[in-house]
């Protein structure tokens, strides 16, 4: 009988420590946003993205110059002009405000697209890359620290060097 409970004994440590060899996970962590910062191809994205940002902002300027222009042209002739062109006028000067708060509407959907037709290549490398040195390099997770939201974490090893070096980035 104590052959069999100590035979039992081994195999249930053995199991365990088996187990636990399964279980044992590695964990990285890596700052997104410094990986991303620190890519070539962001800075060009940032300035792609500034120049199509200033080439609409110039042009709501210019919409909104001529929009006052005509506003100040009324003003300045509502007295001495009839009820007719007065009302004629004045739907010119509502249906120009409309136009240019179109545009403003139209304009942030179109940054909002060229931004992520910009930089979605740039996140898929980023996050291609990160995967490819988990797989490399045995990890099990990797945590994104650039998101603040970890109040504890135990040790783990910061791979953005590996990243780093992985995409050919200083």
């Amino acid at each position: 009988m104590k052959r069999i409970l100590f035979a039992a004994f081994i195999a249930l440590i053995g199991f365990a420590t088996s187990t636990q060899a399964q279980i044992s996970h590695k964990f990285g962590h890596i700052n997104s946003a410094e990986l991303i910062q620190s890519m070539p191809q962001t800075r060009q994205a940032d300035s792609t993205l500034k120049k199509f940002g200033e080439s609409l902002d110039g042009q709501l300027k210019i919409m909104t110059g001529e929009y006052q222009n005509k506003i100040q042209t009324y003003q300045a002739k509502m007295d001495s002009m009839p009820e007719a062109i007065k009302a004629t006028k004045q739907q010119e000067l509502q249906d120009l405000g409309n136009r240019i708060e179109d545009f403003r509407e139209n304009a942030q959907e179109s940054i909002q697209k060229k931004k992520e037709e910009l930089y979605g290549p740039i996140l898929k490398r980023a996050e291609d890359s990160i995967k490819e040195v988990a797989k490399e390099k045995g990890y099990s997770y990797i945590f994104d620290t650039s998101s603040g939201s970890f109040l504890y974490a135990q040790e783990s090893d910061d791979i953005l060097p590996l990243v780093k070096a992985k995409l050919g980035v200083k």
